[in-house]
Parts: structure tokens; C-alpha cells; sequence
């Protein structure tokens, strides 16, 4: 998809508000081909809460390369999908957990308010 098309446009209730970071990825992971890691150090972030729509894709990417620039990392299990259900629930129960700690999203609320070493 074009980074254009109107189906890649944000939700109006997603959209980026004052202040936030915004990258236009070009592969799977977030960090690789962007200067977000940059960004996100920039302000002091060592820890990431992922979600999106392709478990086996973005977020295995992007869990893979944060962990190996030593974020502390977070996978929403409720908020991550994928077309396969299989390499989806391999990698919940067996790839993921090595790398980040896997919550539901009803937890998220407790975790930023507990900060947990957050930033």
C-alpha cells in the first residue's frame, strides 16, 4: 500500500495529538527503517507497549529488534492479530515471551499508573 492511499490513513480516534512521535515505516518492524529508535531514546523511552495487526509480521519484527536494542517490551495479547492462528499462538505461547512480557490490555491501565520502571 501507498503511504497516500486512504486505506492507510489513521482513525480520526487513533490520530496523533500534539507532541506525539510520528515515523512512516517502510518494512516490518518499526525500528529498522525509521528513526524512531532514535526518537524514542531522544526522550528518554526504554520501554514499549507493542500492538498491530500481524503477529507473525510487525510485531514479531519490531518485538525482535527492541529486544535487541534493550527496551523492556510489552505485547499486548488482546491487542495483537494475525491471519494465521497457528504461527499467532506459537508465538504468544513459545517466541514472544522470551523476548517480552505478554498482558492483556485490561492490565495496561495498572501498569502505567504502577509505572513499573517506565519511560
Amino acid at each position: 500500500m501507498h503511504h497516500a492511499d486512504p486505506d492507510t490513513a489513521v482513525h480520526e480516534r487513533l490520530a496523533p495529538q500534539d507532541g506525539d512521535i510520528i515515523v512512516r515505516k517502510i518494512r516490518y518492524g518499526g525500528l529498522s527503517t525509521t528513526d524512531l529508535d532514535q526518537r524514542l531514546r531522544a526522550h528518554g523511552v526504554t520501554t514499549l507497549i507493542i500492538a498491530g495487526v500481524s503477529t507473525s509480521g510487525v510485531v514479531l519484527s519490531t518485538v525482535l529488534d527492541a529486544a535487541d536494542r534493550d527496551y523492556r517490551l510489552y505485547v499486548l495479547t488482546d491487542g495483537v492479530a494475525d491471519p494465521d492462528p497457528d504461527a499467532h499462538d506459537v508465538l504468544l505461547r513459545q517466541v514472544l515471551p522470551a523476548r517480552a512480557h505478554l498482558i492483556e490490555t485490561a492490565a495496561l491501565p495498572t501498569l502505567l499508573r504502577a509505572g513499573q520502571g517506565c519511560r
